[in-house]
């Protein structure tokens, strides 16, 4: 891949890069920094990730040699490469270089920094002497330049650039740069595609459009609208939010109504990518329902068996995280008839995470309920295991092994069911099948 399809944000990052490295981290950082822009390459993410905010771990302080070697290092970009993996080198009739960036060439990498760092003082002179000349007024002095969009105002005029000066910022765009992509699309709804280029900016649609988006989704849904469609809308919302670099209250809104539109059909996927992105925006400071989604993730670390990080006062203060940790207490303890009022009595949408793990827990109930008693009516059961009704309830024990009723023929408020006989494909079906829980795409 050619370093002039860069975007310029990547090309300042590298160089910045470059001038923090010393003898001593050098080879380490270098090897980092190209597998990441590899990784990008390779996911496509070269336009979308957020390279500003983009860390290098081997650029991070090291801890003293004292000191235990915790590791305190994340990788801040939006993009999310998998670093373990190596990219993929294309073949046929055209050279490497011109197709992938190779990773293996640092003396390449240390000339394309150089060229990126005089490639910006051009730029900056070019600027300074339209200034002076007084050209800055004609819009035509901008039409040679191949990323005129780049160099325009939020209203879309052009708009000189003055070295000394930086861009009047963007409140709603942290970092804001002339690099800024400001869209011009007037359309409210638009499907979902994977960037595989430079943004154009009459294919993103600036923030005010957005936010009546929002506003339609909203209305789209209560009236019905397939999940899969709405599903597509927001991804592309999203999208066009960080194409511009967009984070505010409004983004944070948009991450928190997908989220809970993505838990009410059970759409774990795009739920724990919303939960990483907002976890990401609540640490900026950005005002948001913090507490609620402190909650939920509380209860999906529950069904992954995981134990919850820190939390503040005013998190532990809040209902709903009091909830998530009475559910994280009595899940520790056994303590399932507890654990099944807090069920019934969940705040917000947290009844929707537990739900992909209530069954789990309602079979160890079982198992400790069938070797405790001889017999259990299943109208007992049902109340005592929130089941809805008596037919699920039944329903439930048949379809993992357990439904042996002392009599099976009689109406289900009358049936009674045997434990002895039950309590062994109780243990086994719940090794079988919930032993190992994966949660795909969990935060």
């Amino acid at each position: 891949m050619s370093s002039d399809s860069w975007p310029p944000p990547l090309k300042e990052w590298v160089a910045k890069c470059l001038g923090q490295m010393t003898d001593s981290n050098r080879a380490e950082a270098q090897a980092e920094l190209k597998q990441v822009i590899a990784d990008s390459f390779a996911a496509k993410t070269l336009w979308t990730t957020d390279w500003a905010g983009t860390q290098l771990k081997s650029l991070l302080p090291k801890p003293p040699p004292t000191l235990t070697s915790t590791s305190l290092k994340r990788k801040s970009h939006d993009g999310g490469h998998a670093s373990n993996k190596k990219s993929k080198k294309t073949s046929g009739g055209k050279a490497a270089s011109s197709t992938v960036f190779d990773p293996d060439d640092i003396a390449a990498l240390n000339r394309r920094a150089a060229r990126f760092q005089r490639e910006h003082e051009i730029e900056r002179q070019k600027s300074s002497r339209s200034f002076s000349n007084g050209n800055h007024s004609s819009s035509s002095s901008y039409g040679s330049h191949a990323n005129t969009h780049l160099f325009k105002s939020r209203s879309g005029t052009p708009a000189a650039y003055d070295a000394a000066d930086e861009p009047e910022a963007d409140p709603n765009v942290p970092n804001w740069d002339r690099y800024t992509i400001v869209g011009t699309s007037t359309e409210i709804f638009k499907d979902y595609l994977r960037l595989t280029s430079e943004p154009k900016p009459e294919q993103i649609r600036p923030y005010h459009v957005l936010q009546e988006t929002l506003n339609q989704l909203k209305k789209k849904w209560r009236e019905k609208a397939t999940y899969n469609w709405i599903r597509s809308q927001f991804k592309s919302l999203r999208q066009d939010l960080t194409v511009q670099r967009i984070k505010n209250e409004f983004t944070v809104t948009v991450y928190e109504i997908h989220a809970r539109m993505a838990l009410e059909v059970g759409d774990m996927v795009e739920y724990n990518q919303c939960q990483a992105m907002l976890r990401n925006l609540y640490e900026l400071g950005i005002p948001g329902k913090v507490e609620e989604f402190t909650a939920y993730r509380i209860l999906m670390l529950l069904h992954g068996r995981n134990r919850s990080g820190q939390l503040t006062q005013r998190q532990k203060s809040d209902p709903a995280v009091r909830h998530a940790l009475g559910v994280q207490r009595a899940v520790a303890m056994g303590n399932y008839h507890a654990l099944f009022d807090l069920y019934m009595n969940a705040p917000n949408m947290g009844a929707y995470i537990m739900d992909h793990f209530i069954d789990r827990e309602r079979i160890r109930a079982l198992m400790v309920m069938t070797k405790a008693y001889r017999t259990l009516q299943l109208s007992f059961i049902q109340n005592e295991l929130a089941f809805e009704t008596l037919a699920t309830a039944r329903e439930f024990l048949t379809e993992h092994r357990a439904g042996f009723f002392q009599n099976p023929n009689s109406p289900d408020m009358e049936k009674v069911l045997d434990c002895k006989p039950a309590s062994a494909p109780l243990a086994s079906v719940f090794e079988e099948k919930y032993r190992k829980v994966q949660i795909k795409g969990a935060v």
